[in-house]
């Protein structure tokens, strides 16, 4: 029998990839490319749509030529994506009305302040478990639709398509054949109930969005159509599509509630996975949809961010030059027992969850002349794990969950020593896999479980492979004092910039 294989397309921020995996969950084949990152003025940023399209399905193709297979051998296709950029197009001719507007992009803080002292929030809260801000897609939807002649009226008339990456993908795939988007990406629009799992009128209302505009909302594991034979020299099933970081939990498998994973980027994102009910949060995380498997119930999860994360350690190698590349801030730390009594809070653009002050700045306390390099690359390893243990904790005093262990991706966790700092700090074991690439793997088991390759998650769990697992080695009294260290350095960073310093 011939062996079969899943292709996942994985749309990112600044590059598009693409994943061949194999039946075990291996990495059998992959292409990436970088594409344009467009800022018609400060504040605004925008991505090309058909750039993309065209890029994906080069690095698609290009990815199954690596992998030595042809179309006819890969059993279907999972797309995840940057979730909260959005873009309009002619549902005739397939046309972008405009650029799509990123996730990035803050050109609709003004009408997302207006809303807030309006008193819609609690509303906002209520129905999607986010909060307002021009994050997410909704008032960048309503932008496009007021900013692009004839738009709005055009959407009215049901002429116009709107969506997310993935929508765009699969409209593109399917030769506009089919305009959906899954329960994971409808849920960080604003725009959709995750208590009725439907789009929501009151909020449709109080964002101006006509429902014709907007796509199906479908299951994230359930097959919605086939790509168009000439993508790929046979029409292949499209069977997944998840927003980026539910994907990169479900990679992890943290299928139970109670699980949770942690991607050690350019900022840090943690999700916990709570269940088939919404969990509400004391400390402001973001309550979203994890993703829907076929017609199992809905899985919950809740969301929190550490705004810089690997962004510090470019910083030690831009900004003070102490590094020359980020591999080396291991070797640096690595060299001293310890950070020598140094606390470095890199609060550089305010902080997040729990705390939640746009105001706090970057903090170095406890310098003394003994300090030196190597010390303030260790503080900057720690403040990795002390940020995430913040947010973790967090997420366990919300749930009234015990995490039973930390399971991670992203570069920062190829750093051994980071990694027993945060196993040490949260003191529970913290899991690195073999395959890294949790955000395309989530993708591929959501495409393949739907159309048999897998058969369920115990399966799916019978292939995973673990690098490492870090064990917690620090005394229960060390570690609530270093706890208690980093709180003082925190206080310390807090309501620091001003009007005239912003």
């Amino acid at each position: 029998m011939t062996e079969r294989f899943i292709l996942a397309l994985d749309e990112g921020t600044s590059s598009t990839r693409a994943i061949v995996f194999d039946g075990a969950g291996r990495i059998r084949g992959i292409d990436q490319q970088e594409f344009t990152q467009i800022f018609p003025q400060p504040g605004h940023v925008e991505h090309d749509p058909e750039e993309i399209w065209t890029l994906q399905l080069a690095v698609a193709r290009g990815a199954i030529r690596d992998a030595g297979i042809d179309g006819s051998q890969i059993a279907s296709i999972g797309i995840t994506n940057q979730r909260e950029t959005v873009l309009v197009w002619d549902r005739r001719t397939g046309q972008p009305v405009g650029n799509a507007i990123v996730w990035q992009d803050r050109r609709t803080t003004g009408h997302c302040q207006d809303l807030l002292a309006a008193g819609h929030q609690p509303l906002v809260r209520q129905r999607t478990g986010l909060l307002l801000d021009p994050y997410f897609s909704a008032t960048k939807l309503g932008w496009i639709l007021d900013h692009v002649p004839g738009a709005r009226e055009r959407a009215a008339r049901g002429e116009l398509a709107a969506g997310t990456i993935d929508s765009w993908l699969v409209w593109r795939l399917t030769g506009g054949a089919r305009h959906v988007t899954d329960v994971s990406n409808a849920s960080r629009t604003l725009l959709y109930d995750i208590h009725e799992c439907d789009w929501s009128d009151e909020l449709l209302d109080l964002f101006a969005v006509p429902r014709e505009l907007l796509p199906e909302v479908v299951p994230t594991s359930t097959v919605v159509g086939e790509s168009l034979a000439e993508h790929f020299g046979t029409p292949i099933p499209i069977a997944g599509m998840i927003g980026d970081q539910q994907s990169a939990l479900f990679g992890q498998l943290c299928v139970r509630r109670g699980m949770a994973k942690n991607t050690y980027g350019t900022g840090c994102f943690m999700l916990m996975n709570t269940g088939e009910q919404p969990l509400h949060s004391d400390h402001k995380l973001l309550t979203t949809v994890g993703w829907k498997v076929g017609e199992q119930p809905v899985n919950y999860a809740v969301e929190g961010s550490v705004f810089i994360a690997g962004a510090a350690i470019q910083w030690l190698r831009d900004g003070l030059g102490i590094i020359a590349n980020a591999k080396e801030v291991n070797e640096l730390a690595e060299s001293v027992p310890d950070t020598g009594g140094v606390q470095f809070v890199p609060a550089f653009t305010g902080l997040g969850a729990p705390y939640w002050d746009p105001t706090a700045r970057g903090t170095i306390l406890g310098i003394t002349r003994g300090t030196i390099r190597a010390h303030i690359a260790r503080a900057t390893l720690h403040s990795l794990a002390l940020q995430s243990t913040d947010v973790i904790q967090s997420m366990c005093s919300d749930g009234g969950i015990q995490l039973p262990r930390l399971r991670v991706d992203g570069g920062a966790s190829a750093s051994d020593l980071l990694l027993q700092m945060q196993a040490d700090l949260l003191g529970v074991p913290v899991e690195r896999p073999v395959v890294l690439e949790s955000t395309a793997l989530g993708a591929a088991y959501m495409a393949g479980l739907a159309v048999g390759l897998w058969r369920d998650f115990d399966d799916l769990e019978s292939h995973r492979e673990v690098d490492r697992v870090f064990e917690p080695e620090m005394s229960d009294e060390v570690r609530r004092r270093e706890l208690d260290q980093w709180k003082k350095a925190v206080e310390r960073s807090l309501q620091w910039a001003t009007e005239e310093t912003t």
